[in-house]
């Protein structure tokens, strides 16, 4: 795993670039960065539902299953339509969506850091990274506070997770030549 990770410590680093940016300019424009985000996540659904349905479709001859993957494309279909006919109602959801991946990304890079711990020195950094446990409780304990409230801590989570994971990611680098890879 240490190999692995020397090998490609750029990877948290783009990962931390990649939040640092996003928490960035949803602060620097909350609006649209809650609009777009939402309509985003209506055209994925789309798409991704479309793509479902002619997969389905086609493939029928050959996959038994096809009709579970018919069903899911439908549904993704009438997700993306819905995230376009009621965005507000869409935005509550997909917030709620989020913090459920905010929980399961702490969880992950918490235990990570357990698993190094006795391999590198900064595993501190995970288990910083893993404060999105934290910035998932509130909206899933109480998702009506307002989405500008919630993506604001969304975004400041971005930054100091961006930060971490950078900074995680360098000192990883650092470890290269121990392992001469």
């Amino acid at each position: 795993m240490i190999e692995a990770l020397t090998r490609y410590w750029w990877v948290p680093v783009v990962r931390g670039l990649c939040g640092i940016a996003f928490g960035l300019m949803a602060f620097a424009n909350p609006g649209v960065a809650i609009t777009v985000l939402v309509l985003w996540f209506g055209a994925w659904a789309l798409v991704d539902g479309a793509f479902s349905v002619g997969g389905a479709i086609a493939g029928k001859r050959s996959n038994s299953e096809w009709v579970f993957e018919l069903i899911g494309g439908l549904l993704g279909i009438a997700v993306g339509i819905l995230t376009f006919r009621a965005p507000s109602l869409t935005a509550l959801g997909l917030i709620i969506y989020i913090a459920a991946w905010s929980l399961m990304r702490g969880v992950i890079d918490i235990a990570l850091a357990i698993r190094l711990r006795k391999e590198i020195k900064g595993e501190w950094l995970l288990v910083f990274a893993g404060i999105s446990i934290a910035v998932a409780a509130l909206p899933m304990w109480n998702p009506g506070p307002g989405a500008l409230a919630l993506l604001w801590l969304i975004a400041s989570y971005a930054i100091v997770f961006g930060v971490l994971v950078v900074i995680f990611g360098i000192r990883v680098r650092t470890l290269r030549r121990r392992f001469a890879v």
